[in-house]
């Protein structure tokens, strides 16, 4: 029963996966068409899909004045507003404005679907709980990620036996092309292009945070690349996700002080406490 239910989940999340690609698709296009136009938001606003900028475009589309679309900038981008009224002061075609309305519709209906999916996929989740925690433990996993890695891989790491064996199943491990004891730059193995792609977006974002794949990917991005580094460090992932899972506790970084952690979080507690009984005023008289 529990396979068929992976299984089912698993049909969730690879449809997910190919609607992103969908709206990443939709998303390029309508920066194409606002270029091909001559408005040159993308050239000032640093996400062209947040809400001012979003908002600037659904104002273009109904044909609203300059004035009014340059109002729609919110936070910093008010300090920005002379460079966009250079940007979005071009006329807009009729053809330019119908086809910016038809992905603008699409891109919404698109992530309508996203986030059905998206519920259903962590509602799914209810008989994986403890292991859906316990992989969010892990840095760069968030709640979809962590879902997609248990309806790719399962539960049961007894399938794999070792952590190696699930790097191999990945794709994730390295090739080997040695010849005169040399050893040569190989593509990596083929494998579950799904979970492949799912551990490069936890790479990506594991790299961003206090932790020992920071350190990795810094240490390999200069002389490596970003690509190679970010592949680096998803081979470095899986058998941290296979001993979570296996040994059924919560990732812990070794270059991560916990204890100082808890220290930290509890010091100003235990302090009023001491003061409170008198312990913090007889250790200074003793001492004195």
């Amino acid at each position: 029963m529990a396979l068929v239910d992976l299984q089912q989940l698993r049909l969730l999340s690879r449809h997910r996966l190919k609607l992103k690609g969908v709206l990443a698709a939709e998303k390029n296009r309508l920066h194409k068409v606002l270029n091909d136009a001559g408005i040159r938001l993308g050239g000032v606003v640093s996400d062209i899909h947040g809400a001012s900028a979003q908002a600037m475009i659904e104002g273009l589309i109904a044909g609203q004045p300059l004035t009014v679309l340059v109002g729609y900038a919110r936070g910093r981008m008010k300090a920005q507003c002379p460079e966009l009224r250079q940007a979005l002061d071009e006329p807009l075609s009729e053809r330019h404005r119908l086809l910016l309305d038809e992905l603008h519709q699409h891109i919404r209906f698109l992530e309508q679907h996203l986030q059905r999916l998206e519920q259903q996929l962590l509602a799914g989740m209810a008989p994986y709980q403890r292991q859906w925690q316990l992989l969010q433990t892990i840095p760069g996993i968030d709640g979809i990620s962590a879902a997609m890695l248990i309806a790719e891989i399962g539960v049961e790491m007894s399938r794999f036996g070792r952590a190696e064996r699930l790097g191999c199943w990945a794709g994730r491990c390295p090739g080997t092309h040695e010849s005169a004891g040399k050893r040569k730059a190989v593509r990596t193995r083929k494998g579950n292009r799904v979970l492949r792609q799912v551990v490069c977006e936890i790479a990506n974002a594991a790299c961003k945070t206090q932790s020992q794949f920071k350190g990795k990917y810094q240490a390999l991005v200069i002389r490596r690349g970003h690509k190679r580094s970010i592949m680096a460090v998803g081979h470095k992932l899986l058998p941290v996700v296979y001993a979570v899972l296996n040994t059924d506790q919560p990732y812990r970084d070794p270059e991560i002080d916990y204890e100082a952690l808890v220290v930290a979080k509890n010091a100003p507690r235990w302090l009023r406490a001491l003061k409170k009984y008198g312990y913090l005023n007889r250790s200074r008289s003793v001492a004195a």
